[in-house]
Protein backbone atom coordinates (compact mmCIF):
# COMPACT_ATOMS: atom_id res chain seq x y z
CA UNK A 1 0.00 0.00 0.00
CA UNK A 2 1.85 3.26 -1.08
CA UNK A 3 2.25 5.75 1.88
CA UNK A 4 2.35 9.61 2.53
CA UNK A 5 4.03 11.42 5.35
CA UNK A 6 2.11 13.06 8.07
CA UNK A 7 3.97 15.08 10.73
CA UNK A 8 3.24 14.98 14.32
CA UNK A 9 5.00 17.50 16.58
CA UNK A 10 8.58 17.20 15.61
CA UNK A 11 8.47 13.78 13.93
CA UNK A 12 7.28 12.37 10.89
CA UNK A 13 5.24 9.38 10.71
CA UNK A 14 3.97 7.37 7.91
CA UNK A 15 0.35 6.70 6.99
CA UNK A 16 -1.39 4.42 4.90
CA UNK A 17 -2.95 6.54 1.91
CA UNK A 18 -6.85 6.01 1.93
CA UNK A 19 -8.92 6.20 -1.81
CA UNK A 20 -8.55 9.56 -3.65
CA UNK A 21 -11.30 11.56 -3.60
CA UNK A 22 -10.20 14.27 -5.70
CA UNK A 23 -7.81 13.58 -8.89
CA UNK A 24 -6.59 16.66 -11.07
CA UNK A 25 -4.56 16.22 -13.89
CA UNK A 26 -2.82 18.25 -16.12
CA UNK A 27 -5.51 21.26 -16.10
CA UNK A 28 -5.38 23.96 -17.68
CA UNK A 29 -7.65 27.14 -17.86
CA UNK A 30 -8.04 30.09 -19.93
CA UNK A 31 -10.02 33.42 -19.90
CA UNK A 32 -11.72 34.93 -22.90
CA UNK A 33 -9.02 37.50 -23.04
CA UNK A 34 -6.04 35.06 -23.50
CA UNK A 35 -5.28 35.23 -20.14
CA UNK A 36 -4.05 31.43 -18.52
CA UNK A 37 -4.95 31.25 -15.29
CA UNK A 38 -3.91 27.48 -14.69
CA UNK A 39 -1.10 26.60 -16.86
CA UNK A 40 -1.39 21.93 -16.27
CA UNK A 41 -2.13 21.68 -12.75
CA UNK A 42 -2.07 18.25 -10.85
CA UNK A 43 -3.38 17.33 -7.59
CA UNK A 44 -4.48 14.32 -5.64
CA UNK A 45 -6.45 14.46 -2.90
CA UNK A 46 -6.93 11.09 -0.05
CA UNK A 47 -10.55 10.75 1.73
CA UNK A 48 -10.17 12.45 5.35
CA UNK A 49 -7.09 14.72 4.16
CA UNK A 50 -7.30 18.42 4.85
CA UNK A 51 -5.07 20.16 1.98
CA UNK A 52 -4.67 23.91 2.30
CA UNK A 53 -3.60 25.45 -0.73
CA UNK A 54 -2.07 29.05 -0.59
CA UNK A 55 -0.36 31.64 -2.89
CA UNK A 56 -0.01 35.21 -4.11
CA UNK A 57 -3.05 37.13 -5.41
CA UNK A 58 -3.57 36.01 -8.90
CA UNK A 59 -1.49 32.85 -8.17
CA UNK A 60 -5.20 30.87 -9.75
CA UNK A 61 -5.67 28.94 -6.24
CA UNK A 62 -9.65 29.78 -6.21
CA UNK A 63 -10.23 29.44 -9.88
CA UNK A 64 -8.63 25.68 -9.45
CA UNK A 65 -10.47 24.40 -6.72
CA UNK A 66 -13.47 25.86 -8.68
CA UNK A 67 -12.71 23.47 -11.49
CA UNK A 68 -13.59 20.75 -8.60
CA UNK A 69 -17.21 21.47 -9.24
CA UNK A 70 -17.33 22.97 -12.41
CA UNK A 71 -17.89 26.59 -11.21
CA UNK A 72 -14.89 27.31 -13.75
CA UNK A 73 -14.81 25.37 -16.67
CA UNK A 74 -11.08 24.11 -17.35
CA UNK A 75 -10.06 23.44 -21.28
CA UNK A 76 -7.29 20.94 -20.79
CA UNK A 77 -6.45 17.71 -18.87
CA UNK A 78 -9.04 15.65 -16.24
CA UNK A 79 -10.58 16.12 -12.70
CA UNK A 80 -12.15 13.24 -11.30
CA UNK A 81 -13.87 13.86 -8.02
CA UNK A 82 -14.99 10.32 -6.00
CA UNK A 83 -14.65 8.42 -9.20
CA UNK A 84 -16.65 10.44 -11.07
CA UNK A 85 -15.07 12.03 -13.71
CA UNK A 86 -16.36 15.51 -14.90
CA UNK A 87 -17.17 16.44 -18.58
CA UNK A 88 -19.56 18.78 -20.17
CA UNK A 89 -22.82 16.39 -19.35
CA UNK A 90 -24.72 17.80 -16.86
CA UNK A 91 -25.91 14.96 -14.95
CA UNK A 92 -22.20 14.19 -14.18
CA UNK A 93 -21.77 18.02 -13.14
CA UNK A 94 -25.01 17.29 -10.81
CA UNK A 95 -23.83 14.56 -9.02
CA UNK A 96 -20.47 15.93 -8.44
CA UNK A 97 -21.66 19.01 -7.21
CA UNK A 98 -24.47 16.83 -4.22
CA UNK A 99 -21.46 15.29 -3.34
CA UNK A 100 -18.99 18.49 -2.99
CA UNK A 101 -19.83 21.47 -0.30
CA UNK A 102 -18.39 24.63 -1.25
CA UNK A 103 -17.82 28.37 1.28
CA UNK A 104 -17.20 31.34 -0.46
CA UNK A 105 -15.96 34.29 0.22
CA UNK A 106 -19.23 36.14 0.36
CA UNK A 107 -21.87 34.23 2.46
CA UNK A 108 -24.42 34.19 -0.52
CA UNK A 109 -27.08 33.47 1.85
CA UNK A 110 -30.45 34.50 0.71
CA UNK A 111 -31.57 37.40 2.31
CA UNK A 112 -35.33 37.06 2.04
CA UNK A 113 -34.71 33.52 3.96
CA UNK A 114 -34.76 32.93 7.94
CA UNK A 115 -31.29 30.79 8.58
CA UNK A 116 -33.13 27.85 9.15
CA UNK A 117 -34.76 28.43 5.19
CA UNK A 118 -31.43 28.75 4.02
CA UNK A 119 -29.91 25.64 5.55
CA UNK A 120 -32.84 23.26 4.72
CA UNK A 121 -33.09 25.03 0.98
CA UNK A 122 -30.82 22.32 -0.64
CA UNK A 123 -31.80 19.07 1.03
CA UNK A 124 -35.66 20.05 0.74
CA UNK A 125 -35.46 20.33 -3.33
CA UNK A 126 -31.91 18.60 -4.17
CA UNK A 127 -31.94 15.63 -1.72
CA UNK A 128 -35.64 15.18 -1.55
CA UNK A 129 -35.79 15.10 1.79
CA UNK A 130 -38.98 15.91 3.94
CA UNK A 131 -39.39 19.44 5.70
CA UNK A 132 -39.16 17.51 9.48
CA UNK A 133 -35.92 16.10 8.33
CA UNK A 134 -34.22 18.87 6.45
CA UNK A 135 -35.35 20.50 9.78
CA UNK A 136 -33.69 18.36 12.14
CA UNK A 137 -30.38 17.90 10.26
CA UNK A 138 -30.26 21.75 9.74
CA UNK A 139 -31.10 22.00 13.60
CA UNK A 140 -28.13 19.51 14.38
CA UNK A 141 -25.88 21.68 11.91
CA UNK A 142 -26.59 24.80 13.33
CA UNK A 143 -26.04 23.62 16.75
CA UNK A 144 -22.62 21.85 15.65
CA UNK A 145 -21.61 26.09 14.52
CA UNK A 146 -22.73 27.30 17.61
CA UNK A 147 -25.46 29.12 16.38
CA UNK A 148 -28.43 27.33 17.17
CA UNK A 149 -30.18 30.47 18.63
CA UNK A 150 -30.12 32.72 15.13
CA UNK A 151 -32.50 29.70 13.28
CA UNK A 152 -35.03 32.45 12.91
CA UNK A 153 -32.91 35.38 12.42
CA UNK A 154 -32.28 36.86 8.84
CA UNK A 155 -28.62 37.36 7.35
CA UNK A 156 -28.85 40.90 7.82
CA UNK A 157 -29.69 40.50 11.94
CA UNK A 158 -26.27 38.45 11.75
CA UNK A 159 -22.54 39.47 12.17
CA UNK A 160 -20.39 38.37 9.07
CA UNK A 161 -18.96 35.49 11.40
CA UNK A 162 -22.32 34.02 12.06
CA UNK A 163 -23.25 34.64 8.41
CA UNK A 164 -20.60 32.38 7.34
CA UNK A 165 -21.41 29.84 9.77
CA UNK A 166 -24.59 29.59 8.48
CA UNK A 167 -23.23 29.00 4.96
CA UNK A 168 -20.97 26.11 6.31
CA UNK A 169 -23.91 24.67 7.66
CA UNK A 170 -25.63 25.11 4.75
CA UNK A 171 -22.91 23.64 2.65
CA UNK A 172 -22.72 20.62 5.42
CA UNK A 173 -26.49 20.54 5.27
CA UNK A 174 -26.53 18.24 1.67
CA UNK A 175 -23.75 16.40 3.77
CA UNK A 176 -21.39 16.31 0.99
CA UNK A 177 -17.96 13.96 0.97
CA UNK A 178 -15.84 16.88 0.11
CA UNK A 179 -16.03 20.71 1.53
CA UNK A 180 -14.20 23.42 -0.67
CA UNK A 181 -13.01 26.40 1.42
CA UNK A 182 -12.32 29.71 -0.85
CA UNK A 183 -10.71 32.32 0.94
CA UNK A 184 -14.08 31.79 3.58
CA UNK A 185 -12.52 34.73 6.35
CA UNK A 186 -10.91 37.31 3.89
CA UNK A 187 -14.60 39.37 4.03
CA UNK A 188 -14.75 38.83 7.76
CA UNK A 189 -13.51 41.48 10.32
CA UNK A 190 -10.54 40.14 12.11
CA UNK A 191 -12.15 39.40 15.35
CA UNK A 192 -14.84 36.86 13.68
CA UNK A 193 -12.68 34.92 12.10
CA UNK A 194 -11.16 33.14 15.13
CA UNK A 195 -15.38 31.65 15.20
CA UNK A 196 -15.23 30.61 11.57
CA UNK A 197 -11.64 28.76 11.79
CA UNK A 198 -13.03 26.82 15.13
CA UNK A 199 -16.08 25.63 13.22
CA UNK A 200 -13.41 24.41 9.95
CA UNK A 201 -10.88 23.12 12.95
CA UNK A 202 -13.76 20.86 14.14
CA UNK A 203 -14.76 19.75 10.48
CA UNK A 204 -11.19 18.96 9.87
CA UNK A 205 -10.96 17.02 12.66
CA UNK A 206 -14.34 14.97 11.88
CA UNK A 207 -12.33 13.26 9.10
CA UNK A 208 -14.01 15.15 6.06
CA UNK A 209 -12.08 15.61 3.09
CA UNK A 210 -11.16 19.25 3.09
CA UNK A 211 -9.58 21.79 0.44
CA UNK A 212 -8.75 25.19 1.32
CA UNK A 213 -7.47 28.33 0.37
CA UNK A 214 -6.69 30.57 2.72
CA UNK A 215 -3.88 32.52 4.11
CA UNK A 216 -4.39 31.88 7.51
CA UNK A 217 -1.12 30.68 8.68
CA UNK A 218 -2.05 29.15 12.22
CA UNK A 219 -4.84 27.26 10.52
CA UNK A 220 -2.64 25.73 7.91
CA UNK A 221 0.04 24.80 10.55
CA UNK A 222 -2.43 23.24 13.31
CA UNK A 223 -4.67 21.51 11.01
CA UNK A 224 -3.20 20.86 7.26
CA UNK A 225 -2.08 16.92 6.33
CA UNK A 226 -0.58 19.20 3.55
CA UNK A 227 0.19 22.72 2.19
CA UNK A 228 0.17 23.26 -1.77
CA UNK A 229 1.56 26.37 -2.99
CA UNK A 230 0.61 27.98 -5.87
CA UNK A 231 1.83 30.87 -8.28
CA UNK A 232 1.88 32.00 -11.63
CA UNK A 233 -1.06 28.89 -12.39
CA UNK A 234 0.90 26.64 -11.15
CA UNK A 235 1.93 23.87 -8.52
CA UNK A 236 5.34 24.97 -6.88
CA UNK A 237 5.33 23.24 -3.71
CA UNK A 238 3.41 20.10 -2.18
CA UNK A 239 4.52 19.24 0.86
CA UNK A 240 4.01 19.00 5.14
CA UNK A 241 3.67 22.04 6.41
CA UNK A 242 6.38 21.70 9.22
CA UNK A 243 8.42 21.63 5.38
CA UNK A 244 6.35 24.03 3.79
CA UNK A 245 7.02 26.90 6.29
CA UNK A 246 10.10 25.83 8.05
CA UNK A 247 11.69 24.75 4.87
CA UNK A 248 10.80 25.94 1.92
CA UNK A 249 12.63 24.65 -1.07
CA UNK A 250 11.40 27.37 -4.01
CA UNK A 251 12.26 31.16 -4.18
CA UNK A 252 8.48 31.99 -5.05
CA UNK A 253 7.92 30.14 -1.71
CA UNK A 254 10.45 31.51 0.27
CA UNK A 255 9.53 35.08 -0.70
CA UNK A 256 5.52 34.52 -0.49
CA UNK A 257 6.44 33.25 3.36
CA UNK A 258 9.05 36.44 3.96
CA UNK A 259 5.82 38.46 3.25
CA UNK A 260 2.92 36.48 5.38
CA UNK A 261 5.07 35.68 8.36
Amino acid sequence: MALHMETMGSEAIAAPKTEPMIIARDVEKWYGNGFQALRGVSLTVYQGEVVVIMGPSGSGKSTFIRTFNALEEHQKGSIEIDGIQLSHDLKQIEAIRQEVGMVFQQFNLFPHLTVMQNVTLAPLHVRKWTKAQAQDVAMQLLERVGILNQADKYPGQLSGGQQQRVAIARALAMQPKIMLFDEPTSALDPEMVREVLDVMRSLANSGITMVCVTHEVGFAREVADRVVFMDEGLVVEDTTPTEFFHHPKEDRAKKFLAQIL
